[in-house]
């Protein structure tokens, strides 16, 4: 069945991360009284970011009564704040190798390209505002996790960008991203190609264990998969 969209996460897959995700969801939870080391915030950073915060107070907070939705909704604003003053203003955002060339040349083929992530709307679009992909003409879709019931590692997003996208099998979408929970998002779905990449927070040995059907080195080699 030919590929007609191929969705890819942001930080760690299609843009480069500097540990800049972990450090400001570290220094949101860290203004609460959470010192949590940047090791066991990097594995979880591809789950919607309100899900993310509730697994690491869980892990920290011996007392369960005080995680509440106040708190969790409180520290997942200090990090939007932070992320959004970060995408807007650092002198260190930019493309992996590679991406927008990738981009550029699935539309060539008539296949749409799809954005998705566990970041906010807000934050997405900042992203997106400052890489110009709109202006380049290289994006047909971008979906933030709050804009669906729930984000990964259900398919929700990807479901969204198919109706958008006028697409009725799963089997005719790739989906491309660097940790175990976008891995899980394409599986859930149903993708044709679930691509796993090694520009983020897991190596190759540590993402085998979650079976996707590749994992590649640069993102330039779905093409290659696509094509074959």
């Amino acid at each position: 069945m030919p590929v007609k969209l191929v969705v890819f996460d942001l930080a760690g897959t299609t843009v480069k991360d500097n540990n800049d995700v972990s450090k400001a969801f570290q220094s949101a939870l860290s203004q609460y009284g959470y010192a949590i080391p940047l090791e066991e915030i990097n594995p979880i950073m591809g789950y919607e970011k309100t899900e993310a915060i509730t697994r690491m107070l869980h892990t920290h907070e011996p007392d369960a009564s005080k995680i509440t939705s106040h708190l969790i909704l409180d520290i997942h604003r200090k990090f939007v704040a932070e992320m959004i003053d970060h995408y807007s203003f650092s002198d260190s955002i930019e493309t992996l190798p590679h991406v927008e060339e990738t981009f550029s040349a699935l539309r060539d083929m008539g296949i749409q390209v799809g954005i998705n992530t566990g970041f906010t709307r807000d934050i997405a679009e900042a992203i997106v505002k400052r890489l110009q992909w709109r202006e380049k003409d290289l994006i047909d879709h971008l979906v933030g996790s709050d804009e669906v019931p729930q984000g990964r590692p259900y398919p929700y997003m990807i479901e969204k960008m198919m109706k958008e996208g006028d697409i009725d099998e799963a089997t005719e979408v790739v989906k491309v991203g660097d940790t175990e929970v976008d891995i899980r998002e394409g599986q859930n779905t149903g993708c044709g190609f679930v691509i796993a990449v090694t520009t983020g927070a897991f190596s190759r040995a540590a993402l085998e264990p979650y079976h996707p059907t590749h994992i590649i080195d640069d993102i330039a080699e779905l093409l290659e998969i696509i094509k074959n």
